[in-house]
């Protein structure tokens, strides 16, 4: 459904030309889901936005790669092209609804302009009911007429799933789809989303920081640091057996039902994209750095059951 291939991403100012992401190649498969995760400035949400060609340009610039999204070459397409595509082809759920819903229209109305332009002939007052229900929201008529303020943020994100679901895409991006609501509402809109999915037959790219939502929902996982894909691996070999050192310590951050005492922490920050660290950009924060680290930049290599890696020493004890 979708294929990412060596894809880099340049913002460029009048100052310098920055590399948020350089080389990233990832596939989906037709009913599948992704878990693209790291921390925050690694690059994942800038790399989704790529597939609907939804960044600036400029700032932002495609410096190369390859992106094709249902066999269309998403890069080459044109304005017209990429307007069907939008939607139908790749549809997206923010991870800030109250930012995202315009607040001077009612929610019904932007559910119905989405229906008008990916389905027009089902662009009805019924439609839109049928959608708001179908995600879980009750009195779907009253709600229909409702302002976004009006409303809990787990039902604007409902609202944001309706509308993302409107065009019936074949890809759902879901970026943090989860990250302002209370557990308990993002137990809900998770289980939503898998139900969603397997009705319609979607494939589906999950961004996450969380790696408790990758066990729940993923089948494959993309670790990205630092503008490259550090780790790939079935979803449950990873959770068993994190390879790369930054996956360990990300799982190693993640605090655990009945544990005690202080959370393991990552020391230093993701390097800004115009200060990438010579060698292996992980190196100043890895426990298990060595002299080379800082000199030779690894490549993203395959071993083992189709698992990837970009450190040589992912084997060392």
């Amino acid at each position: 459904m979708l294929e990412i291939r060596n894809l880099q991403l340049e913002f460029h100012s009048d100052q310098q030309t920055v590399r948020a992401v350089d080389g990233v190649s990832f596939a989906i498969a037709p009913g599948e889901t992704l878990g693209l995760v790291g921390e925050s400035g690694s690059g994942k949400s800038v790399t989704a936005l790529s597939i609907g060609r939804l960044l600036r340009t400029p700032p932002a610039f495609h410096a190369g790669g390859e992106i094709f999204l249902d066999g269309r070459d998403v890069l080459k397409a044109s304005k017209r092209e990429l307007r069907q595509l939008r939607g139908r082809g790749v549809s997206y759920i923010f991870q800030e609804p109250g930012a995202s819903l315009n607040p001077v229209f009612r929610v019904g109305a932007q559910i119905k302009e989405s229906l008008k332009l990916h389905r027009p002939q089902a662009a009805t007052d019924e439609e839109v009911v049928r959608l708001l229900k179908w995600v879980g929201i009750s009195a779907p008529e009253a709600r229909a007429k409702s302002y976004p303020h009006e409303m809990s943020g787990g039902m604007q994100q409902r609202v944001m799933i309706a509308m993302a679901l409107a065009a019936e895409p074949k890809l759902l991006v879901a970026d943090e789809p989860t990250t302002a609501l209370d557990v308990t509402i993002q137990a809900q809109i998770l289980a939503l989303l898998k139900d969603v999915q397997q009705r319609l037959g979607m494939s589906l790219l999950l961004i996450t920081h969380n790696l408790g939502i990758v066990g729940q929902m993923a089948d494959r996982v993309a670790v990205m640091y630092a503008g490259q894909i550090v780790e790939t691996a079935p979803a449950r070999e990873l959770l068993r057996r994190p390879l790369h050192p930054y996956t360990r310590a990300l799982m190693n951050a993640a605090p655990r039902l009945g544990g005690t005492g202080r959370l393991a922490n990552i020391p230093g920050n993701v390097p800004r994209p115009g200060a990438m660290p010579s060698g292996c950009r992980f190196h100043p924060r890895c426990a298990m750095a060595r002299p080379d680290c800082s000199v030779n930049a690894p490549e993203l290599v395959a071993i083992e059951n189709g698992r990837q890696v970009r450190c040589p020493y992912w084997n060392s004890p």
